[in-house]
């Protein structure tokens, strides 16, 4: 892995870890954050700072002259295009996805508009914005269902609900968290996440990564509370679907222009259908999260994935 984890930004380089931020996943990004900016130091990068994200985060880039900004924010502000924005505006190269990409993955209802017309798999929902009319709204679903604010990650504000009385709670728990609301109908199956990484030469996925839960589903609890997730890795599929899975996940990254690396999220149910269930932009690096493992499972250490990600400053951003 020589060439994909070779530096292609000076060691001298003043570069900005930005985490924590304004989020509801402020917590887990405070973390992802600062496994990162030791990974960056153990890889010589002595001039790199982290940086706890607030208002003045424009004010401190330039004080502190910034040259590169590292991005370990997840959810509002730091993974839907906001501060890749600023970071555009004040010209400062930045890792991962650009504007349109970061903008359009975090919300879930466009992630499905576009990936409908690559025809990728995607589950039967429904949008909604208040709990009214919910019987006529949902009639077409079939129950039970998962209910997700539209822009969040981590799981935060999602529910499953057997019935039109769940349905309307779990809709008023998640406008707390975004005004836009998805109502999916809910499939028993397999747990999947597939990570998609580019280098200036290729983009490539990593092996498939399931998870088996004490939860029922997949939830915040069972992503960041160690003991709670079994990682099988590589996942127990055949070697035909490993494949048409990988290119997928890779087929999904470029339909949003992704750029620099994500994660894809797929269900697939007792019969081996897949579908497609969400991207994420700036997936977690903490202890526990996905990616690392499933970089580490081809020999990707975790500072060599930090390079990779570091490096994908330099790739065009769409």
């Amino acid at each position: 892995m020589e060439k994909i984890s070779s530096s292609l930004i000076p060691k001298q380089a003043r570069i900005a870890v930005l985490c924590g931020g304004m989020s509801s996943e402020r917590e887990v990004s405070l973390r992802s954050g600062n496994n990162c900016f030791c990974a960056l130091q153990r890889l010589g990068y002595e001039n790199a700072i982290l940086i706890d994200v607030n208002n003045d985060i424009a004010e401190m880039l330039k004080e502190q002259e910034i040259e590169y900004a590292y991005i370990a924010l997840h959810g509002k502000y730091g993974e839907d295009g906001c501060i890749q924005g600023l970071l555009e505006i004040l010209d400062i190269p930045y890792t991962g996805c650009g504007v349109m990409a970061s903008a359009v993955s975090m919300n879930k209802e466009y992630t499905k508009r576009i990936l409908q017309t690559f025809d990728i798999p995607l589950i039967k929902s429904k949008m909604v914005s208040n709990s009214q009319n919910l019987s006529k709204k949902v009639a077409s679903l079939k129950v039970p269902l998962m209910v997700k604010p539209v822009s969040e990650g981590s799981s935060i504000g999602m529910a499953k609900v057997n019935n039109l009385e769940e349905l309307e709670k779990a809709i008023n728990d998640a406008i707390k968290y975004c005004p836009d609301v998805m109502i999916e109908e809910y499939i028993v199956g397999k747990s999947i996440t597939i990570g998609v990484l580019d280098t200036e030469d290729e983009t490539f996925a990593t092996p498939i990564l399931e998870f088996r839960t004490k939860t029922e589903w997949y939830n915040y609890e069972a992503k960041y509370t160690e003991g709670m997730t079994e990682f099988i890795l590589p996942a127990n599929l055949s070697q035909s679907l490993t494949k048409e899975l990988q290119k997928v996940a890779i087929q999904s990254h470029k339909a949003v222009k992704a750029t620099g690396m994500s994660r894809i999220d797929f269900l697939i149910d007792k019969n081996d259908n897949y579908y497609v269930l969400e991207i994420n932009t700036i997936p977690g690096m903490t202890d526990l999260s996905d990616l690392p493992a499933q970089a580490n499972s081809m020999e990707i250490e975790y500072d060599q994935l930090v390079q990779i990600i570091l490096n994908s400053a330099l790739l065009p951003k769409n």
